[in-house]
């Protein structure tokens, strides 16, 4: 390792010295002279600017010559494939480079590669280039389904952007029998005209047996889902120990009401909640998050491990966690009934939601309720019946409320605790009327729930109901996260925020494009567009058919968030501070944050420029690690709701539905039906008219009737294909 950071300083004073404007194109002995390599490490200068050369960083000229190559002409980045066999290659993250199939030259999905830029790109937001080396290959062992043929077989990759299946003699089959899904070690990259070859190194199981599609997924995408023996051993040797002292350090909250509201099957939770009413009307809120920077110490084995996962995975049969079961479900989780260590945001809060005062300590709490977001939602529903039935007082409302009594009677034991939920309902909807005056986009995105039998099978696909009580928790949060950002922004702290950059104009131009059709527009230029702009048509587009669409779009426009340790603030929630400060146990960042405010806490928020420097540097790179172990996470989540969806519609080939075309695409047609399974119908499969398709509006016009296809129509489909392994489901249109 450090022979190679040696490697990389020679060749970037080396760079430097040709970067100057005074240098003129030299030859290697020149050079060599100038910058004082004596005859005998000669060599060695040789074999750098070679590597220079092989880079593409330098070139020699035919005169032995040499000089910088133009950075604007060929660039480093990351190829990520199409399934359609075109790519685009990421240089950083506001600049990428098409690259069409032909031009791709054996380069496979996420290798680094460099690519030439085309002399006839004018298109500044997509350049066009070729790729002309693999500077690194991105994975080296892919999983996929072995076809056995005899002396030889083939991989098919999982991974449909991979491009090629791969090769096995039989000398190296291993144990691997026919159509079982394997890990194959590549020990010979493709070449022009010739596939990849491969070493089977894993056999995971049949490809249609329990768990195995999930386990390959966890396989291709390379997840630490199994904790070292020494991590284990750590966890397992903490203990809860609440001691008189610490408990003195801290602000004592356990005389408070305080709950916890998660779904019914959560098992890691690490928030709570309570809330108070002052006489002059302002609300008080707690929000207390486990302390996990308490147990899980800096440079310890269980921090170290934690920085690599950077997240909690949560897939359809299993959770692959940041942290051992011992901490996530055990010593930090807010249990009902025990004593835990937290950190509690406490708030006060006017009747326009805004904070007039804020305090931030290390607290203990024990929680009075473990509620579910189903158990408060029927709660809230109860208490609006009886408010209605005691202010009112006509029939309906009695029989309403006579009903609603006896379907309630579950809830009874929560009697003393209504008034809890009572203030909570009220701030959240507060809270949530000022975030949509600020702005804050209100997103019609719908959630899968996808139900499993007792083997993980898909056996049913359904909306996931949003209710109220999701509402309050989400209200919470998000003011909680802003108010530590602000503060510790304020305080100059080293620290990881949660950015959400403006979207690019060009991107916006061409949403307008399309709701333009629709009667709509984002108002704003590329100096000035704020998130109400977003927000006017979403609230204008409400209830209407084309919601969902609007919202799916809009989504797609706007950038992904991440983590950075700059404040840039999140346009999405149209907040000039935020940050991820209530999920510990399951991000990486949130963790950092706690470890940083308790640091501040007790020193008394006065670190000294050692502390700063070394936390500054942790954030920066905690920062850049944390979001892309997130994108990851997120790709995991994705496909393996996606294997599901398709392994739930294998039983569905042949069935009628109705649904609302999604996406409209040069190659077809994406349907959503209302249970959120997302179909493609190919233009071979809309019927026998010819369909032209107009980019700029996207949608399909028929030559011969003039029929056109719209995103957001509803259309008429039946289900001919359904494919776990390619994740994807297949339509044809019906009339």
């Amino acid at each position: 390792m450090e022979e190679m950071e040696k490697r990389e300083e020679k060749k970037n004073v080396v760079l430097e010295f040709m970067n100057d404007d005074k240098y003129v194109p030299m030859k290697a002995k020149e050079i060599a002279f100038i910058l004082g390599v004596t005859k005998d490490k000669f060599a060695e200068f040789h074999e750098v600017l070679k590597e220079l050369e092989n880079e593409y960083k330098i070139q020699c000229t035919k005169k032995g010559k040499y000089l910088l190559v133009d950075s604007n002409v060929y660039k480093t980045g990351t190829l990520r494939l199409n399934q359609k066999g075109f790519g685009f290659v990421e240089i950083d993250k506001n600049e990428e480079v098409f690259v069409s199939k032909g031009n791709i030259n054996n380069a496979l999905n996420e290798d680094l590669v460099l690519v030439e830029i085309l002399d006839d790109s004018n298109d500044e937001l997509h350049k066009e280039g070729k790729i002309v080396k693999i500077v690194k290959h991105g994975k080296d062992t892919i999983v996929g389904t072995f076809q056995n043929s005899k002396n030889f077989g083939f991989v098919i990759p999982d991974d449909s952007k991979y491009g090629t299946d791969i090769f096995i003699s039989k000398k190296n089959f291993g144990s691997a029998r026919n159509n079982q899904k394997v890990v194959v070690k590549i020990t010979k990259f493709a070449e022009k005209g010739k596939k990849a070859e491969g070493k089977i190194v894993e056999v995971l199981g049949n490809k249609d047996q329990a768990g195995v599609d999930m386990l390959s997924l966890i396989k291709e995408y390379n997840l630490p889902y199994e904790f070292p023996e020494s991590v284990l051993k750590e966890a397992k040797s903490l203990e809860c120990n609440i001691s008189d002292k610490e408990i003195k350090s801290r602000l004592d909250l356990r005389d408070k009401e305080i709950f916890t509201i998660d779904g019914e099957d959560a098992k890691d939770l690490d928030d709570a909640v309570c809330v108070e009413k002052k006489d002059d009307g302002n609300y008080i809120l707690g929000v207390h998050i486990a302390d996990v920077s308490h147990y899980v110490k800096e440079d310890s084995k269980l921090d170290k491990e934690a920085i690599i996962r950077g997240t909690s995975v949560y897939m359809m049969d299993r959770v692959i966690p940041m942290l051992p079961k011992e901490l996530s479900n055990g010593l930090c989780s807010l249990n009902a009934g025990e004593d835990k260590f937290t950190l509690s945001v406490i708030m006060e809060i006017n009747n326009k939601g805004q904070v007039v005062s804020s305090d931030i300590r290390k607290s203990i709490i024990r929680v009075t309720k473990r509620m579910s977001y189903n158990g408060v939602y029927k709660i809230l529903n109860y208490l609006d019946e009886q408010d209605n039935y005691i202010k009112n007082k006509n029939q309906e409302d009695e029989e309403s409320y006579r009903k609603n009594k006896k379907e309630y009677q579950d809830i009874k034991q929560y009697e003393k605790y209504f008034n809890d939920f009572r203030l909570m309902k009220e701030l959240a909807l507060i809270l949530k009327e000022k975030r949509t005056k600020d702005g804050s986009l209100d997103l019609d995105i719908l959630e899968s729930k996808i139900i499993l039998d007792e083997n993980g099978v898909a056996v049913d696909v359904k909306k996931y109901e949003i209710t109220f009580a999701n509402e309050i928790i989400e209200q919470f949060m998000l003011i909680a996260n802003e108010t530590v950002a602000e503060k510790f922004y304020w305080l100059e702290a080293p620290f990881i925020y949660r950015v959400h950059p403006v979207p690019d104009m060009e991107k916006v131009s061409e949403l307008n494009k399309f709701l333009w059709n629709l009667g709509y527009k984002i108002k704003g230029n590329k100096d000035n567009i704020h998130p109400k702009a977003f927000a006017e048509v979403l609230e204008k587009v409400k209830g209407k058919p084309e919601e969902r669409v609007v919202s799916n779009l809009i989504l797609r426009t706007l950038k992904i968030a991440r983590y950075e340790s700059e404040n840039q603030g999140h346009f999405g929630i149209a907040s000039k501070y935020y940050c991820h400060f209530t999920s510990p146990i399951r991000r990486y960042p949130d963790l950092f944050i706690h470890r940083i405010i308790s640091k501040y806490i007790s020193e008394n928020y006065n670190l000294s420029e050692n502390e700063l420097e070394k936390y500054s540097e942790e954030a920066t790179n905690y920062a850049k690690s944390s979001s892309e172990r997130e994108k990851v996470a997120q790709k995991v989540e994705r496909d393996s709701v996606d294997i599901k969806k398709a392994e739930y519609m294998q039983s569905k080939i042949g069935e009628e539905y109705d649904g609302i075309i999604s996406n409209i695409t040069s190659f077809g047609v994406f349907v959503e039906l209302d249970n959120t399974v997302e179909g493609l119908i190919r233009f071979e499969n809309l019927g026998d008219e010819y369909f032209n398709y107009d980019e700029e509006h996207k949608r399909l016009i028929g030559e011969d009737t003039g029929t056109i296809f719209n995103i957001g129509d509803k259309i008429s489909i039946r289900a001919i294909e359904a494919n776990k392994e390619l994740r994807r489901v297949s339509f044809e249109r019906i009339f």
